[in-house]
């Protein structure tokens, strides 16, 4: 099994989300943060003051799935959220050794 982790555009939530689901993967957990990259900040205008805002809102997009649907949930992923500009974010993949439903008490593939 790997942990999917994706950081990207918030406005790119339902692409992504509609190129997994076409995957068979119906379970994630999104999260609002905010971070920078090579994209850097940008700055904003408050009661005629410009300020430099450091930190972009992104969503960050977790999913663990079988090893055999990576290679697809990514090319899904990468497909829904390239705009070709900087700040498009990142995916990152790392294995996951356990699973257990809470619930249930399964384990492995099936708790997924």
């Amino acid at each position: 099994m790997k942990k999917i982790e994706v950081i990207t555009r918030s406005y790119k939530l339902e692409d992504i989300k509609e190129g997994l689901t076409a995957l068979g993967i119906k379970g994630m957990t999104v999260s609002e943060v905010k971070g920078f990259g090579r994209q850097g900040g940008h700055k904003e205008v408050y009661r005629g003051a410009e300020y430099q805002v450091d930190f972009v809102p992104k969503i960050k997009i977790d999913i663990v799935i079988d090893d055999e649907l990576v290679s697809d949930a990514v090319e899904a992923i990468s497909k829904a959220a390239r705009t070709g500009q900087v700040g498009d974010g990142k995916i990152f993949i790392s294995p996951v050794e356990e699973v257990v439903r809470i619930r249930t008490g399964e384990s492995g593939s099936s708790a997924i």
